[in-house]
């Protein structure tokens, strides 16, 4: 070989190496992503579709399998005026005549609008009061995203990050502080009886009310927090031009703003009206039977009456609605996806305009600017924030330190006492913290890349994306009732394999799967719409240059959708911290180190035996998740800005 050719080889060498270790690395990456596609279609379907397959197949049981089907639907008890249209509905003439009849008798006088009176049956008042209390829960919610976005004020972002916190808190603990807040016994009323008014009975005159209350105690946070990162990537450049243009702030607002915010705002509306839907402990603590929803009906008749059938029919109706708004919002988010982030609008101080920062006492400019409509109006809206969301917290942290005669620490010695000499089978409040975290952590390292995969998936085009996506947004879906016996007859009570074999999920793997397939559809819902608007030629680009398919995904299209898988995770992590109804019924409390409940399921265990306890140990959580909120948002602001 002559020294030429010998120094062609020895520069070939290394450039081979490379090039075998980037196929090495490719051939990997792959690997890994076909493990966790596979691993994600096993987990939905072992502890999702399974177990809730399992509860809608018990509505076909019957000699004819759409019996139940037909008598619940033509039932006023369940669907009202609508009743008739199932039972009858080719009498299409009959039908018209009634609505012109019902319209006919509307009179609008001096006292209102008075209309006739309208059966709306079982599903009828669900849909009704979920429409109310997300009415309630945008109105409250989105002026908390206008404060947030366009203000400066100290402790913004801790008050940013706390907004999530009542959307995790147990929903027994939440009906227990509105009833400490605003029972006939509560701190509404003790407050007025030292301003020398009478009591109110809110509760007890107006539980409807309260209940809307409660859902917007639990969702306006939420809707306030997908809003602030809406308005917070609005292209103010826009604005700018507008009002370049002669376009005054309202106007500038109504046809530049708010079409970038409205994507953004109605995902909050369907996500509280989906969880309002399908409610089931705030309605059922507040308003009992009187007031109750499907959900609530299902519960009764699964635990009073034993009528496995007929709760199921329910639920699967109940499930074909869900997907039913799930679907058309998925419809019209993908219509939305062409919208690209902005910086934002620039932020005001709260307390006083930019150029008045300086001097040490007010002066006139700087009182005017404290006292501007603007400024007065989010004054009025803190009162009715505080007294709204700090009020039933307040009252539970009260009631965790009072007995009646006054202040006592007894309840938190009663949690030290359990914890320090507490038998085997007793709840104690260092293990139900432990495993709280624990499973939150695990939860956020398993739905994450769960979101990932369907996220991938779900985007790009195709008549059946839509389809799939909703069919991936079943855990939005499905009741928390209806997963849960699902998960204790799939997954507890074991399944059947050949060989005599069983396939038994329990303990504390059962309970992370369980949060994880619960917390995966955040994921998505933060995830999917940034990837859908990257831009396909960056892709191209780095595909030109020889990256694989793999690579330029983890390079480009995951890092320019690093903010929703942050927001993602985090709120996994919420969910996993606060969820209640699988975790109850898969929980064990074998002895040792090997329990498994959670602090929302010994805020439970404590309320049916003792109060006090149960709102100390509640005001635990509370503490420990509004901490746990901060450090991950700052956590999160870290990776955001890499």
């Amino acid at each position: 070989m002559s020294r030429g050719a010998r120094d062609d080889v020895a520069e070939r060498g290394p450039a081979d190496a490379d090039r075998k270790r980037t196929v090495s690395t490719d051939r990997t990456l792959r690997g890994l992503a076909v493990v966790a596609t596979v691993v994600t279609a096993l987990v939905l379907l072992l502890v999702l579709y399974f177990p809730v397959g399992l509860v809608f197949a018990e509505a076909f049981g019957g000699a004819r399998p759409f019996d139940s089907f037909v008598t619940t639907l033509t039932d006023p008890f369940y669907t009202g005026v609508l009743a008739e249209v199932f039972a009858r509905p080719l009498a299409v003439g009959y039908h018209v005549d009634n609505v012109l009849s019902w319209f006919g008798g509307v009179s609008v006088g001096l006292g209102g609008v008075d209309t006739p009176p309208l059966r709306k049956g079982l599903f009828g008042f669900t849909a009704y009061q979920a429409a109310l209390s997300t009415l309630a829960s945008v109105a409250i919610g989105l002026p908390g995203a206008y404060v947030l976005a366009n203000f400066e004020f100290p402790g913004r972002r801790t008050l940013r990050s706390l907004t999530i916190v009542p959307f995790v808190l147990p929903g027994i603990m939440v009906a227990s502080g509105f009833y400490a807040a605003f029972g006939q016994a509560g701190l509404l009323n003790d407050v007025l009886a030292v301003v020398g008014l009478g009591p109110q009975q809110l509760i007890e005159t107006n539980p409807l009310f309260v209940v809307i209350l409660a859902h917007a105690f639990y969702n306006a946070p939420l809707v306030t927090r997908v809003a602030t990162a809406a308005w917070e990537s609005v292209d103010y450049r826009a604005v700018e031009t507008a009002r370049s243009l002669g376009a005054n702030r309202r106007r500038a607002f109504r046809d530049v703003v708010l079409p970038q915010l409205t994507p953004a705002i109605a995902t909050g509306a369907l996500l509280t009206f989906l969880f309002t839907f399908l409610t089931f402990p705030i309605v059922l603590a507040i308003g009992g039977l009187e007031l109750a929803t499907v959900e609530v009906w299902v519960y009764h008749r699964l635990t009073e009456t034993l009528a496995f059938e007929e709760a199921a029919t329910l639920a699967v109706l109940e499930t074909v609605i869900s997907l039913g708004v799930t679907y058309a919002y998925l419809r019209y988010e993908s219509a939305q996806r062409a919208a690209s982030p902005g910086e934002g609008p620039p932020r005001e101080r709260l307390f006083g305009r930019a150029r008045d920062a300086t001097p040490s006492r007010l002066s006139g400019p700087r009182l005017a600017g404290l006292l501007d409509a603007r400024r007065l109006a989010i004054t009025g809206y803190a009162v009715v924030v505080f007294v709204l969301f700090v009020g039933p917290l307040a009252a539970m942290v009260l009631e965790g330190l009072t007995d009646g005669s006054g202040f006592t620490l007894r309840h938190y010695e009663f949690l030290l006492q359990r914890q320090a000499a507490g038998a085997s089978f007793q709840t104690k409040p260092l293990p139900a913290i432990r495993n709280s975290l624990l499973f939150a952590v695990a939860t956020v390292a398993i739905a994450v890349p769960m979101g990932l995969v369907v996220s991938v998936a779900s985007t790009g085009e195709g008549r059946w994306r839509s389809l799939l996506e909703t069919a991936t947004m079943l855990p939005f879906a499905v009741s928390g009732i209806v997963f849960g016996i699902g998960l204790l007859r799939g997954l507890v009570f074991g399944i059947s394999l050949p060989g005599g074999w069983r396939f038994v999920l329990t303990g504390a793997v059962a309970i992370v799967a369980a949060h994880a397939v619960a917390a995966y559809p955040f994921v998505v819902r933060n995830v999917a719409p940034q990837l859908a608007g990257v831009d396909p030629r960056l892709v191209e680009s780095a595909r030109s240059l020889g990256a694989s398919r793999v690579r330029a995904f983890l390079d480009i299209e995951l890092r320019l959708a690093a903010t929703g898988l942050v927001a993602g995770a985090a709120f996994a992590f919420a969910i996993s911290i606060g969820e209640f109804d699988s975790t109850v019924i898969l929980a064990s409390d074998v002895a040792g180190d090997t329990v498994t409940y959670t602090m929302p399921v010994a805020v439970e265990r404590y309320l049916g035996r003792r109060f006090g306890p149960a709102m100390a140990m509640g005001t635990v959580l509370l503490v420990v998740t509004a901490a746990s909120f901060v450090v991950v948002d700052r956590l999160g602001g870290r990776v955001e800005r890499g």
